[in-house]
């Protein structure tokens, strides 16, 4: 007999857990389905892991950039010991969800799920059927057309290493080549980057970018932009990577080569023609609402609907909207209004709101405020001289339109400026706000 529900869940990372818990305390039948094991990106394969080993180097770090000013003797990284340190984290997490789902009487699936019709799911030979099936599979790196692809180690491989090898060829120049970058860097292994465009970190100020990868170059990183990889070959020492710029042919020697050149949606295996859900390049195609064009029933949420960017806390806000929309009906759409974005470089470098182009683009009237502060307290406290900052306030309101960090304290003060440009603060009440001093949020006043 076949089981029927009212929601089922492709997947079981952040926008699963939140929706799953939501519509089943409104006295919803649900059930989640994963492949892999219970918990999804953030938690196993993504920001929580990686977070853990950041903050191994950036305690090496800091304590390096100390000698001679009160702390001395050597420190080194454990690469095996910071693994096993991660895993700590990560290794209960499965179990955990999953008796999470079960003590609250969500039905748990562990398979492939594919759709077989409108409504109607199959999972490794058995089906369900569900008034309601909600896309959370995430996402999975992308392909990349390229000889060799096979010898690319994903971002989840990276995180499970038990040994750091001692070159590293990072192809693409985003979030996941600059922070596995500086951990590696700083556990000994020489690392390259290979950025086919013509800067890295596209998303984020140019300015501050370039400080980011200037520091980033002083550590030992070679950054190599404009440079297409065409094909990878494993040889008698390791890996040969062939590569293009400005019509010349490069070659980059390593022991590891690892993908760092962008994700996209995890739908390959869902079989969405058989449930008449439309998708185009890659993409689902949805309404406001996150709800499929093309049939009613399927919504998507987090970074399988890509409607926001691709990070945590949007998952979480995607799948309330979804919780909110099927027990209320189609009328809460996302907000994606200041969302922060951290890169966990060391220092870090973070962003909220309008880049500076964006503004002009909009046709605001603003003052920016940039600079480099590395003779600023926060700076020399923690002996780190990269700390830079661009904010935009709107000339007519008051408002903040944007803020841009690069330094200590950068992943936590953005969190302020976001809930500033979120809830419309002026930058008069961020400046008469009391802020605890000495700390990275009391340089906020100077940055307005």
């Amino acid at each position: 007999m076949m089981k029927r529900y009212n929601l089922a869940i492709i997947g079981t990372g952040t926008a699963a857990m939140v929706a799953a818990m939501r519509v089943r305390s409104a006295g919803w039948t649900v059930a989640v389905i994963d492949n892999r094991p219970f918990g999804g990106t953030c938690a196993l394969r993504g920001c929580d892991p990686k977070k853990m080993l950041v903050s191994g180097a950036s305690a090496a770090d800091h304590a390096r950039r100390m000698h001679g000013k009160g702390i001395v003797g050597e420190t080194d990284i454990d690469w095996p010991a910071l693994i096993a340190f991660k895993r700590t984290f990560t290794d209960p997490i499965p179990e955990k969800n999953q008796q999470r789902y079960m003590g609250k009487g969500i039905d748990a699936f562990h398979g492939l799920a594919r759709f077989v019709g409108r409504q109607t799911l199959d999972i490794d030979g058995e089906s369900l059927e569900a008034d309601h099936i909600l896309i959370a599979s995430g996402a999975e790196s992308m392909k990349l057309g390229i000889a060799g692809e096979e010898h690319l180690v994903t971002h989840e491989e990276f995180l499970e290493m038990e040994a750091l090898p001692g070159r590293i060829v990072i192809v693409g120049g985003g979030f996941i080549a600059f922070e596995f970058a500086h951990v590696a860097r700083r556990a000994g292994a020489d690392v390259t980057i290979l950025e086919q465009g013509e800067r890295v970190l596209g998303p984020f100020d140019p300015d501050l970018v370039e400080w980011l990868a200037e520091k980033s170059r002083d550590l030992g990183i070679e950054i190599h932009t404009g440079t297409a990889v065409e094909s990878i070959a494993r040889d008698s020492d390791g890996f040969t990577v062939h590569a293009t710029a400005n019509g010349h042919a490069g070659i980059f020697k390593a022991d590891l080569v690892v993908h760092g050149a962008g994700r996209v949606p995890a739908l390959g295996a869902l079989d969405l023609d058989a449930a008449g859900v439309a998708h185009e390049r890659g993409r689902l195609k949805l309404n406001k609402f996150l709800q499929s064009t093309s049939n009613p029933a399927v919504y998507a949420a987090g970074d399988a609907a890509l409607m926001g960017p691709p990070l945590t806390p949007v998952s979480s806000h995607d799948a309330k909207v979804v919780a909110s929309n099927l027990l209320n009906g189609n009328k809460q759409e996302p907000n994606y209004t200041g969302v922060p974005s951290v890169v966990f470089t060391i220092p870090p470098l973070a962003a909220a709101g309008l880049s500076e182009a964006e503004a002009h683009r909009q046709g605001y009237k603003f003052r920016v405020r940039s600079e480099k502060a590395s003779d600023w307290f926060t700076a020399r406290q923690a002996e780190e001289p990269t700390y830079a900052f661009k904010v935009m306030v709107d000339e007519e309101t008051d408002r903040v339109l944007g803020a841009h960090l690069l330094g200590p304290h950068a992943d936590e003060v953005i969190n302020i400026f976001a809930l500033a440009i979120r809830h419309d603060l002026t930058a008069e009440q961020l400046k008469t706000t009391m802020f605890a001093y000495p700390t990275g949020a009391s340089d906020i006043g100077y940055m307005l």
